[in-house]
């Protein structure tokens, strides 16, 4: 009968044209590489290898079972991975970090339908601003990050795999209505995370003046109190409005978007209930209108 682990090493042998370099794709030692082909020649009784000087060539009936090796070992990879998709959607965890505004938004919509479609998978939340969430994810504590970019932000570092989730507006926060980002010039500025307040420093720049940070807070919560206390002016994106808004205050869209992204690490492709936690993601920020 003949052993999948053989035809594995014939294919390599095949393809590499050595036992050497067989020998080093699969991790064997030369040894065992040979000890298999020996074996694989003893199930079929067919001279498969010849030997030339140091080297080694198949022969007629080596290419021939190394091309069908080839076949069978593609079907059973197809199969592995398509049992692999049907498991993985029916039980796994899938573990998420985001920050306050999305996670209070878009991530439960994401949540509540993954669970009607997928019962099995469960989903663990990490409440994170993006480059802890980016850090979390490199070093293996999550599976997918969550994260906002502006326009002028530095591409994320190499290793990392961005899915376009959607956009964000960005509004002015202040007691006036219609109000606009140069009518507050010489105002004090409440600054959040620092590529919150990055992209806020930006903004202004782009209107011609830099802006004076006069305080600091990441909540939406205090940051909404501060400003109708008269204790400055801000900005903060759509999503944390529709989490929390003081019926006190105004939002004035600033005409600026931030990006929404949907963050894996690694070689493509993702695991079946991490592309069903990016799809869920995508379609809750995205609802059919």
């Amino acid at each position: 009968m003949l052993n999948l682990v053989h035809l594995k090493v014939l294919s390599a042998v095949a393809r590499h044209g050595s036992v050497t370099e067989a020998a080093k794709h699969l991790h064997y030692s030369q040894s065992s590489v040979s000890h298999h082909l020996a074996r694989l020649e003893a199930a079929t009784s067919a001279k498969l290898v010849q030997r030339i000087g140091r080297g080694i060539r198949l022969t007629p009936e080596g290419h021939l079972l190394a091309n069908r090796a080839a076949e069978i070992l593609g079907r059973v990879d197809a199969a592995t991975n398509e049992l692999a998709a049907q498991v993985g959607l029916q039980s796994g965890r899938v573990r998420l970090a985001a920050n306050a505004s999305t996670l209070s938004t878009i991530v439960p919509k994401a949540a509540a339908s993954l669970t009607e479609a997928y019962p099995g998978i469960e989903l663990s939340l990490f409440d994170r601003h993006p480059v802890e969430a980016l850090q979390m994810l490199r070093h293996g504590e999550i599976d997918v990050a969550l994260v906002f970019r502006h326009a002028d932000d530095p591409v994320e570092d190499e290793g990392f795999r961005l899915v376009h989730v959607g956009d964000d507006a960005i509004y002015l926060i202040s007691r006036q209505p219609d109000d606009s980002l140069a009518n507050h010039r010489l105002s004090s500025w409440i600054g959040g995370c620092d590529r919150c307040q990055a992209g806020l420093i930006a903004m202004c720049r782009h209107e011609g003046f830099t802006p004076r940070i006069g305080s600091h807070s990441d909540d939406m919560v205090v940051v909404q109190s501060l400003v109708a206390a008269g204790a400055g002016v801000t900005t903060l994106p759509g999503y944390a409005l529709q989490a929390h808004r003081r019926e006190d205050i105004h939002a004035t869209d600033t005409g600026f978007r931030r990006q929404i992204h949907a963050a894996t690490y690694g070689d493509p492709p993702d695991p079946p209930a991490v592309a069903a936690v990016l799809t869920a993601l995508t379609e809750a920020a995205n609802p059919p209108e």
